[in-house]
């Protein structure tokens, strides 16, 4: 017998009839002897719907009704979910996150969970009910409600696994496992059967959507098994475990993009002490997020252009903040491009194996594709190059590392 948490995105409870699809997924694992707990999304779109709704009512609105406002989608949810089941004759009710409780800090909708307490869900587990909870909200101690930020539901269901101390966690989505690319743009990808924490959480991080990068850091601190298996299919899914449980490991495991980058580039700084601090500090108060950072001093050694990349959400903003700081900083002008994409190539198995950043540049070079910046970590090579490429260049890099299926 083992204990298991299943989470179902939005897809995967999109109406009615999924939900009913669903709750089959949940019957199986009881019916396999195992205890099963279910943490769900909002149904596809309402979670829009809410914010829509917030946003009609105030353009300033208060942050604690937000979250009450946007947590009602996932309530729904785990209503439904407990009747689908309750109608195919298993036992099973809702709790919500007040009522374990999961208590959060009071960072309203980007909160962080603090603690579960399990210990009743525990004992109906053992019962042999299934538990099913709403994703994406807490409570703070203070009893208001709270959201984890979009995707918090990977991270609800990976925190009730760690807290009740799960075999697994099941990720149902609408796709049947991690890719070694977008198989939308690379043919010729292929379902990985098992990955690492690092490398889901590099992938996650440099564009892939399939787990939520919160999600994947809770559970390599934890060590919670995670799998991710389509919601329609039987497929096995791709579980992401521990290095450990990997006995050989690819050079190159995955290719990931990401669509959400602009570069920004202050032309001849002055180089001195300081002007780092005084360029990305305010950056930093401001919530921008910097990625990529590149600094190129003149042969004189006077002045240095910085190159650096942000969200595009955030491109604008921070180019008129760098414009204020103009005088101050003394730097000659700032150049915004937003047609980029970064294209990562990642793999545990680059901490042994020499050439591969060299195979990446020789491949896009031979492609006639610029690198605007690059960047590097210990499983991970990043470069960043013109939109148009985008699709070019990684089909090229899917080749370059054997990654092409037969």
């Amino acid at each position: 017998m083992a204990r298991v948490v299943q989470k179902f995105g939005g897809t995967s409870v999109a109406d009615v009839e999924c939900i009913r699809k669903a709750a089959k997924k949940a019957k199986a694992e009881v019916d396999a002897g195992n205890e099963v707990a279910v943490v769900v999304s909002a149904m596809a779109g309402v979670t829009d719907q809410l914010v829509g709704y917030v946003g009609a009512m105030s353009p300033i609105y208060d942050a604690c009704e937000y979250d009450v406002v946007v947590s009602s989608g996932e309530q729904v949810t785990a209503g439904l979910m407990a009747m689908a089941l309750q109608d195919i004759g298993v036992q099973a009710r809702s709790w919500l996150g007040w009522q374990l409780p999961i208590r959060t800090d009071n960072s309203h909708s980007r909160a962080r969970i603090k603690t579960i307490d399990s210990s009743e869900v525990d004992l109906r587990l053992k019962a042999g009910e299934v538990a099913v909870m709403p994703g994406f909200q807490g409570i703070t101690e203070n009893e208001r409600v709270t959201t984890l930020g979009r995707g918090g539901s990977d991270t609800s269901a990976v925190a009730l696994a760690a807290a009740i101390n799960a075999d697994r966690c099941d990720i149902y989505t609408d796709v049947d496992g991690v890719y070694t690319c977008d198989p939308r743009i690379v043919l010729k990808a292929q379902k990985l059967d098992r990955i690492t924490y690092e490398e889901m959480l590099e992938m996650a991080s440099q564009g892939a959507k399939v787990l939520q990068t919160r999600s994947v850091e809770m559970a390599m601190n934890h060590g919670v098994r995670l799998y991710v298996r389509s919601t329609f299919t039987d497929s096995d899914g791709t579980l992401v475990c521990d290095e450990d449980e990997i006995l050989e490991n690819q050079v190159v495991s995955g290719i990931a993009y990401s669509r959400d980058e602009a570069k920004i580039t202050l032309v001849q700084v002055p180089d001195r002490p300081g002007v780092a601090a005084a360029i990305f500090g305010p950056l930093a108060d401001e919530n921008v997020n910097v990625d990529m950072i590149v600094q190129s001093t003149a042969a004189d050694g006077a002045l240095t252009d910085i190159t650096f990349t942000v969200a595009k959400i955030d491109c604008h903003r921070a180019e008129q903040m760098l414009g204020d700081l103009q005088k101050q900083i003394g730097f000659e002008s700032v150049i915004a491009d937003s047609d980029v994409v970064k294209v990562s190539v990642i793999g545990v198995g680059m901490r042994s194996h020499a050439g591969v950043a060299q195979l990446m540049f020789k491949t896009l070079s031979e492609k006639g594709i610029n690198l605007q910046v690059i960047s590097t970590s210990e499983i991970k090579v990043s470069v960043l190059i013109a939109e148009e490429y985008a699709e070019l260049a990684l089909r090229a890099l899917h080749t370059a590392y054997g990654l092409d299926a037969d």
